[in-house]
């Protein structure tokens, strides 16, 4: 009977995911068939955006699997994992910092924005995003080697919790979240602002102005989604509620599928639907 509770779990876990990583796969595809889309910063931005999210869900499926089964995996890969799967968590936020950028700079200094936004800068922008993300998995790596006496080759059920069990590890990731969120959010404010006392300019540019003052608003709707993706670490924990050990992992799938499915679903959704160049795209690959 324990058996078939966890097998529909994973059942229950699976299907969204393999849904929400279809249309994922089918916008990244849809973006490689039209090269003309990926000589445009915003458009390599977005599928940057796109497969951080692919690759951020595809592995936390995986590492929710592993803790709902109890499999045991070597300790080694079960760090690579865990510490890779926070770097693509803390990437999407600040994905979006540099979508806003470029749409501020776009609006605010258009005659330098080809210069500026050009395809090289675009991607030097994206190794300086992955060096950002990478920082708080890289301190903890270095703590974890440093404080930990472990034998990399055991086998142990993989969770975050059991092979970084430490506090410091705790405060560490605290840290870097809680400042990952600020600098994220007064660069998206910022530009908010900045293409707010656009859109008020004179007729020539107001419309071009409005168009990028509602995708800042959009890209400050999924940073609100990405901040409830990562409540789920801070409240995914039978300690919060004083429930029965087996009623505590439904309430968990229920999180799981609310807080980390969901958002990352519908964020990439509303900014692929909403541009009208590459929602026609969309549709076509979408509806074969």
């Amino acid at each position: 009977m324990i058996h078939i509770h966890v097998s529909v779990r994973v059942l229950l876990t699976v299907l969204p995911c393999l849904f929400f990583l279809y249309v994922n796969s089918v916008m990244l595809f849809a973006l490689v068939k039209k090269p003309l889309l990926l000589e445009s910063p915003r458009y390599i931005l977005f599928g940057h955006l796109l497969f951080s999210d692919f690759l951020q869900v595809l592995l936390t499926t995986l590492l929710y699997i592993f803790a709902l089964t109890m499999v045991r995996i070597i300790t080694c890969a079960c760090i690579f994992v865990i510490q890779f799967t926070a770097i693509t968590v803390k990437m999407s936020p600040i994905n979006l910092a540099v979508m806003s950028l470029e749409r501020f700079v776009a609006i605010c200094f258009p005659l330098r924005h080809a210069a500026i936004a050009t395809s090289r800068v675009t991607r030097g922008a994206i190794a300086v995003m992955w060096t950002a993300a990478s920082l708080d998995s890289v301190t903890q790596l270095c703590l974890f080697f440093s404080l930990g006496n472990r034998n990399l080759t055991a086998r142990q059920v993989c969770r975050k919790k059991t092979v970084f069990h430490l506090q410091v590890y705790v405060i560490v990731n605290q840290v870097f979240t809680v400042a990952n969120f600020v600098l994220v959010t007064i660069i998206i404010i910022y530009t908010y602002i900045a293409t707010l006392v656009a859109v008020k300019c004179g007729s020539s540019c107001a419309r071009r102005a409005k168009v990028a003052h509602q995708t800042v608003i959009l890209h400050a709707l999924q940073l609100c989604l990405y901040l409830i993706s990562t409540l789920f670490n801070m409240i995914n924990s039978s300690d919060l509620f004083n429930l029965d050990p087996a009623v505590a992992l439904y309430v968990q799938h229920m999180l799981f599928l609310v807080l980390i499915i969901f958002p990352k679903f519908l964020s990439p959704l509303l900014y692929g639907l909403k541009d009208q160049t590459f929602k026609h795209v969309f549709k076509y690959y979408f509806t074969f």
